[in-house]
């Protein structure tokens, strides 16, 4: 295994300018612990850095004043080949961020489609795709109605799985597929219905001890074989450098005061690396370019065709 992906990964990042504690919508989050501005915009840019030394392109959607949580990209939305499916959020405090997310997806050639108004759903914070499987977190965030109907949309398996503790209150805090079959998971976030629905679905468990899933070590952005969390996640740095995985810690403990890390500050445009679409996708690109057209002459294009009929 090498340290990095095989090609350009694209990532969503939204620079931190007005991040700050201005309310309080999950069980880290406190007005009276606030956040140090400069050490936030020293430990986003690292992180980039990081993301951009194992290979990925940073692209980034202007931040807006008054929308502090807007530098959480993973909760955009989403994305399935060139379509994103809007994020419908619970708070109030973030229902601000929908119409610069999708002014973003649609100015760069997104297929935007938005869930009806009555569900709620909070992106790849809460739906991570695990093979062929989409992996969903339900109650605390997204609801399972939402989670459901992803399945119609995208026509694909779905399995929700209850989140029961407040600290893992969106899916990507407590469970990170590596690649199809494998992934990173913090067991006392689910249920016992949801252990064993994960040991189903998903081959291999790595699991997680508690005080680095407090530490956000499945908050993970997998690039390739680099593996990026937050510092204080030694056990399962260990365990990942087992499996041939290369992991990288950089500090970010001013976004964890907000419940959130590494993942939860970037949105994979590609897909990720653990979803079988886009490994297909990959496969079917390289087998194209083995076949490509004479010099000159510009290959059409494919469109998205999934049915949209359950998704405005």
């Amino acid at each position: 295994m090498t340290g990095t992906s095989s090609h350009r990964s694209r990532i969503l990042m939204c620079p931190p300018d007005y991040y700050g504690i201005e309310y309080e919508i999950n069980a880290w989050m406190r007005r009276d612990r606030p956040v140090d501005k400069q050490a936030a915009a020293e430990q986003w840019n690292r992180l980039r850095q990081a993301l951009e030394a194992a290979g990925a392109v940073i692209e980034c959607v202007p931040p807006v004043a008054g929308l502090p949580d807007m530098v959480f990209t993973a909760n955009a939305g989403l994305v399935y080949h060139q379509r994103v499916i809007l994020s419908r959020f619970r708070p109030p405090q973030r229902r601000g961020e929908e119409a610069h997310f999708a002014s973003w997806f649609a100015d760069h050639g997104f297929q935007v489609s938005e869930l009806p108004r009555e569900m709620y759903f909070e992106g790849a914070g809460d739906a991570l795709f695990c093979g062929e499987t989409l992996i969903a977190g339900y109650r605390i965030r997204s609801n399972a109605r939402s989670q459901q109907l992803l399945g119609d949309v995208l026509h694909c398996r779905v399995i929700p799985l209850e989140l029961v503790d407040p600290y893992f209150y969106h899916l990507d805090t407590c469970f990170c597929p590596l690649a199809p079959g494998v992934a990173l998971y913090f067991p006392a976030a689910f249920d016992d219905y949801g252990r064993r629905a994960l040991a189903e679905a998903v081959a291999e468990l790595i699991e997680i001890p508690a005080d680095e899933a407090r530490n956000f070590a499945a908050n993970a952005v997998v690039l390739g074989t680099t593996v990026v969390t937050n510092t204080g996640c030694p056990t399962v740095h260990r365990r990942l450098r087992d499996r041939g995985y290369h992991p990288v810690a950089t500090p970010l403990s001013e976004f964890v005061k907000a419940g959130g890390s590494a993942k939860c500050l970037t949105l994979r445009l590609d897909g990720e690396e653990a979803a079988l679409w886009k490994v297909k996708a990959a496969v079917n690109a390289a087998g194209a370019a083995q076949t490509a057209a004479p010099a000159g002459v510009k290959p059409a294009t494919k469109t998205n065709s999934a049915d949209s009929s359950a998704a405005k």
